[in-house]
């Protein structure tokens, strides 16, 4: 069993790279393993609307200059999916975005291929915004029928400022213990 997480910052080990980390830690306590992709370290593109995974039905994006088809084929051979982006304007970042619409699109072209896997997002956000960008992550997981285990919220803006947040970390942790009852109860 895995569970892989996506921190869609374009900061590499900022504050939801600390927020995932306390998830996952609490995962892997539970005997399944966990993998985090940092958006940032390779190129994602929106998608272009092309409708060739609808015509090619192979699992894969059409778009092959960039790391879609890798993280769509991380997600295929995960039992759990984690989303987490910090709030850009009051949604996710662009590199999220990107990989909502990429992964999204290729899945309900699939048949939902992503159905019944177990699915959790988190936001770190300043003032406003991270109710918003959970929901538009959540968007990704109602759209190809996936199970979502909940959500995690971190007040944090300059790095570091996660680890303040005391009730923020224990609900990352909670949502951790969740993801993996849930994984386990599926597929274990």
């Amino acid at each position: 069993m895995k569970v892989i997480g996506f921190n869609g910052s374009p900061r590499k080990d900022g504050n939801t790279t600390t927020l995932i980390g306390y998830l996952l830690r609490e995962i892997e306590k539970e005997g399944i393993e966990t993998q985090l992709v940092q958006l940032s370290a390779k190129t994602i593109h929106g998608c272009i609307a092309c409708y060739k995974c609808f015509e090619n039905q192979d699992q894969r994006c059409a778009v092959k200059n960039d790391a879609a088809n890798e993280y769509i084929e991380k997600m295929t051979q995960a039992q759990g999916i984690v989303l987490g982006s910090p709030s850009y304007f009051q949604d996710v970042t662009a590199e999220m975005k990107a990989l909502i619409d990429r992964a999204g699109f290729v899945g309900l072209a699939n048949g939902k291929m992503y159905k019944n896997k177990v699915g959790a997002s988190l936001s770190c956000f300043r003032r406003t915004g991270g109710m918003h960008t959970i929901e538009t992550m959540n968007h990704f997981f109602f759209g190809n029928e996936i199970i979502i285990a909940g959500r995690a919220l971190s007040v944090a803006r300059d790095k570091g400022e996660v680890e303040k947040d005391e009730e923020g970390v224990q609900g990352a942790q909670t949502l951790g213990h969740k993801i993996a009852w849930l994984v386990k109860k599926l597929y274990g």
